[in-house]
């Protein structure tokens, strides 16, 4: 489908990669991983020809095409959203268009002319080609992308110009899934979608005929997605045939390797030239000098880039605070004519960790600007004993002064004490030297979300209030993150469309739809398969505005519900429990094996081992038992894990 060949792209003379040769075959779905600035959008514009490489080239498949997805930047207007997705496929709506002027004509022509035979030889070709292109269902097709990317059917009749930028991001996306070129390349297709938008749009890439390359900092749609990463690192690309999950492991073992063949090739190098020097001006040696100097320019050095820097931090140790930390009572939130919640009912405990979940414009920024002290409309909203809380919000990277520098945005709101810490705060999330002095205008989304994030750790709470805190951050710091909130002893509602992340962190998911709430004792996939199981059991939603007298509102679960779902985290936890000590078991079992046959291997590699036969005998025996023992060790290691 497509080939790389000996590819290289320099910018102001520096290398960003070097005689690349890579394949992609049909079919397959790729992630491009790689730090940033390290050329993975570079790489996807050189392949759908925006771009120039320096040299090498480009093959395609015979009439095969690739289209692109940048990050930001694409803005329609002037159409309707549903006109502005059927022109996407402008071939089959030209097919469309010249069928029904052969189907004029042939009504026209005498049925016995020549003319006649050959519109009628030509209107058969066209309307198979048609058929074959899915022309008779180019409607229903439309349908199901704009429902899938979050589009109800009320904006189909709306001004494209009306949607927000984001929206905006959904339009062009549409348009490209809806054209199926032969290869489809995605920059950051996530970063605009709901968590159901990327769930229909992962079943969606997995099912696409043609081949996908991806870039994402979502961990958990390029394991469902893509089955091979690519990973463009020193320069060059390196394919790993495994999930994104699988990938980290196998890469840090490459890395290792690499240092080792490294430190080696150092050594070596270090030996020969002490050898040069000691021997240089010796006659004898002159030979042998000049020899190891030819050694020396044959040698292709290993270069290993430096690590790139991480951010790494801890939220302040959490003051202690009542059980209950906060509680909703029939809580009503309204703008004008419009209700987002209505009545809703909500008891957080101390320690738990809440995700808040729901398509766009359900409610969970509203909920959460609430929380964090916003107005409301009806019923009380009530904080637990003792409660420090700290908030981000959605758009938090933006409520920054841009005209401040970083150490000044910091300083301005540090209480006297951490003030000798500023500056090691801000070391903590990459702001060191001269980039302490930098306006907060200039930074990116990424350096002002993790200046949002220092500002957190100014003063001690007990309940972090986290609205969308993963924006802009590249899968390394979401990992980070993703630690320091394990750690914090207080407790904490977020929400976010980082699947793994919410997966990893909750214990507790709380869905808000039809301006409700509704609970969920467990992690996001507990939360899914329970949504999947009750989808045919579960009762008919009342008509708007219909009330029962007996049935308690929907987001106030049973006693004995609650009871059941802690009872089931709370064995899930202990299987767990078992599963770790299993898997350290096994893990003790194999370490000790392996001991035994390095012993075995050097005793059968020591001098005259096999000069007695029944000695040697009994040691291949005694090696190939242990060999054996091993891979089942390993087989049940991996089974378990």
């Amino acid at each position: 489908m497509l080939h790389l060949k000996q590819l290289s792209k320099d910018f102001a003379g520096s290398p960003l990669f070097t005689d690349i040769s890579w394949h992609l075959k049909k079919g397959e779905r790729v992630a491009l991983v790689g730090e940033n600035g390290a050329g993975k959008s570079t790489l996807m514009k050189i392949i759908a020809g925006l771009c120039e490489p320096s040299r090498g080239e480009i093959q395609f498949a015979r009439n095969a095409k690739a289209s692109y997805l940048p990050q930001d930047g694409l803005v329609t207007s002037g159409c309707t959203l549903f006109h502005e997705a059927r022109s996407a496929l402008s071939e089959l709506l030209a097919i469309e268009q010249e069928l029904h002027t052969l189907g004029q004509e042939l009504e026209r022509h005498h049925d016995e002319s020549a003319e006649h035979d050959a519109m009628l030889e030509r209107y058969g070709h066209l309307q198979e080609q048609f058929r074959h292109g899915g022309g008779y269902t180019m409607e229903a097709e439309i349908g199901t992308v704009l429902r899938g990317l979050g589009f109800s059917q009320a904006d189909w009749d709306r001004d494209c110009g009306e949607f927000s930028g984001g929206w905006q991001m959904r339009i062009a996306l549409a348009r490209l899934l809806l054209q199926k070129p032969d290869v489809l390349l995605l920059d950051e297709p996530t970063n605009h979608l709901d968590i159901e938008a990327r769930n229909w749009l992962e079943e969606y890439l997995c099912r696409y005929p043609g081949s996908v390359i991806l870039v994402s900092h979502d961990r958990f749609f390029m394991d469902q997605v893509c089955s091979r990463i690519a990973e463009v690192w020193n320069h060059n690309i390196t394919d790993y045939h495994c999930s994104y999950s699988r990938y980290l492991t196998q890469r840090e073992e490459r890395v290792s390797a690499l240092r080792e063949a490294k430190r080696v090739q150092d050594e070596e190098i270090e030996r020969t030239e002490d050898f040069i020097r000691r021997f240089r001006y010796q006659a004898n040696k002159a030979s042998q000098v000049q020899s190891r100097i030819k050694q020396l320019e044959k040698v292709v050095r290993i270069v290993i880039p430096p690590e790139r820097r991480r951010i790494h931090f801890q939220f302040p140790e959490a003051p202690k605070s009542g059980k209950i930390v906060l509680e909703l009572k029939q809580l009503t939130k309204f703008y004008g004519s419009h209700t987002v919640l209505d009545k809703v009912n909500l008891t957080v405990e101390k320690g738990e960790r809440v995700a808040l979940v729901g398509h766009n414009g359900a409610g969970k920024s509203t909920l959460m600007s609430v929380l964090a002290g916003g107005e409301y409309q009806g019923g009380e909203l009530t904080l637990g004993h003792n409660v420090l809380k700290d908030y981000f919000a959605q758009d938090q990277a933006n409520v920054l002064d841009s005209s401040r520098s970083v150490w000044d945005e910091i300083y301005a709101d540090a209480p006297y004490d951490t003030v000798p810490r500023l500056r090691d705060i801000l070391g903590a999330f990459l702001f060191s030297g001269d980039d302490i002095n930098k306006p907060v205008g200039v930074l990116s989304g990424g350096e002002r979300n993790r200046l949002a994030l220092a500002k957190m750790l100014l003063r001690p709470s007990n309940l972090l209030l986290m609205d969308e805190p993963t924006n802009h951050l590249d899968l390394f710091s979401k990992e980070v993150l993703l630690e320091a909130l394990r750690s914090f002893d207080g407790t904490i509602l977020l929400v976010s469309h980082d699947r793994y992340f919410v997966n990893a962190l909750a214990t507790r998911v709380v869905e808000v739809a039809d301006q409700q709430l509704e609970n969920y004792y467990g992690n996001y996939e507990y939360y899914l398969a329970k949504k999947e199981g009750s989808m045919v059991e579960a009762p008919p939603l009342p008509a708007r505005g219909e009330q029962t007298a007996t049935a308690a509102p929907a987001a106030v679960p049973a006693r004995d519900e609650r009871k059941l779902g802690r009872e089931e985290a709370k064995q899930r936890k202990r299987e767990e429990q078992g599963r770790q000590k299993q898997l350290a078991a096994l893990e003790e079992g194999i370490a000790a094996t392996e001991r035994e046959l390095a012993l075995l291997e050097s005793e059968m590699n020591a001098p005259g081992f096999f000069d007695d036969p029944e000695r040697g005998l009994a040691g291949g025996e005694r090696h190939a038992v242990l060999n054996k023992k091993l891979e089942e060790l390993y087989g049940e290691w991996e089974a378990l894990s």
